[in-house]
């Protein structure tokens, strides 16, 4: 696995954001990539995989390889995103339900947490990043992909500080507010929002990215096999899918899980308030 990104000191501050399969970035973080990418931050995602055990949802939709299909989707999701190409960490989705792959040594669910940390921190190492944002600790809704991932980002942060230049400075969760939840979990999803949710003062950054909508919906069109009628957005009733647009497109919120730097006040401005380097981008 190559990767050729250096840091060095013309290097623009880099956002990196690790997830488990192809659209995760679209759903809870593609506003805050456009909008830091826009302002001039290098922008990276890691995808741990390129979601070969997902279901397709268009009705009589065959694809002969889907996770080569589903790469293509993440790839023009970058690009409807305004960010780089992905970089893919070469593990197998684990699937759920009937699609769960128990025998697959590659799928993220049976692999040692120390070899997924040892390849994320490689990731970081080559990228550099001051911020690095992935899962909340419930994996936004369960999947044990999510949460092996979230599991081994944090890991990499606080084993990286033995990195040279003393590794990332903000590690950032995504955040599901107890409203949110309980919003998904009246649209169907077997969601506890006392469990799933975070409370208001559990938010750290809220960054507006009403103004990259179109950006948002793009990036989730691009995820076409994910995105069809027979998805949990497709099933949605007009007014279900208008309420939920409402709250996925107007702001998308944080955690912090960890910080080398001093926080400057809370909640915060944005994700590189108070990180060196990138005091301009919060102001």
């Amino acid at each position: 696995m190559a990767y050729t990104a250096r840091m060095t000191a013309q290097t623009p501050p880099t956002l990196l954001a690790v997830f488990a399969h192809p659209d995760d970035e679209a759903f809870s973080v593609g506003g805050t990539l456009t909008h830091y990418a826009r302002k001039g931050v290098r922008v990276v995602l890691a995808c741990a995989t390129r979601g070969e055990a997902g279901k397709i949802t268009v009705p009589g939709m065959t694809v002969d390889d889907l996770g080569q299909q589903r790469e293509q989707e993440l790839r023009a999701a970058c690009r409807a995103l305004e960010i780089g190409e992905p970089v893919f960490l070469d593990y197998h989705d684990s699937g759920r339900y009937e699609r769960t792959r128990h025998d697959d040594p590659k799928a993220l669910m049976n692999l040692d947490p120390l070899e997924i940390e040892t390849r994320i921190k490689a990731v970081i190492d080559d990228v550099r990043p001051q911020v690095i944002v992935t899962f909340d600790p419930h994996g936004g809704y369960g999947h044990i992909d999510h949460l092996k991932i979230h599991r081994a980002t944090v890991a990499a942060f606080f084993s990286s500080g033995q990195l040279p230049g003393g590794g990332p400075q903000r590690l950032y969760y995504t955040a599901l507010t107890t409203e949110a939840a309980q919003g998904l979990s009246r649209m169907g999803q077997d969601l506890d929002p006392a469990l799933y949710g975070v409370s208001e003062g559990t938010v750290a950054v809220s960054v507006p990215v009403a103004a990259y909508a179109e950006n948002k919906k793009a990036a989730l069109a691009a995820h076409g096999t994910q995105m069809g009628e027979q998805s949990i957005l497709g099933r949605l009733s007009p007014e279900e899918r208008a309420q939920l647009e409402e709250r996925m497109l107007g702001w998308e919120r944080f955690s912090i899980g960890g910080t080398r730097v001093p926080v400057p006040t809370l909640p915060l401005r944005g994700l590189f308030d108070g990180v060196a380097g990138g005091e301009h981008l919060d102001g």
